[in-house]
């Protein structure tokens, strides 16, 4: 099962792990993170992007060949986690 975001075509049949994380700038560095740590040290870190990914090498492996779907607020990648949750739903996967 194919889904569609941002230009992007996602086999979800093959997804090993899903998850949000953010990307946060502390400190003059980058680094993608979490997104409960980015709420837990918002106090130093900024957020500068919200981001849902999907892994799919097989569990145990260093994930290589992620597909990541960037946004720009907690509300918007909520928005997709939804999303793609009822796509699931839909499709008869769990």
């Amino acid at each position: 099962m194919i889904y569609k975001a941002q230009g992007k075509e996602i086999d979800l049949g093959r997804i090993t792990r899903l998850y949000p994380a953010a990307t946060v700038v502390a400190g003059g560095e980058t680094a993608q993170v979490s997104l409960e740590w980015a709420e837990m040290k918002k106090d130093v870190v900024s957020v500068s992007a919200f981001v849902l990914i999907f892994d799919v090498d097989p569990l145990g492996e260093v994930p290589n060949n992620r597909i990541e779907l960037v946004y720009q607020t907690k509300e918007e990648l909520i928005e997709a986690m939804q999303e793609v949750a009822e796509y699931f739903e839909r499709n008869g996967e769990k």
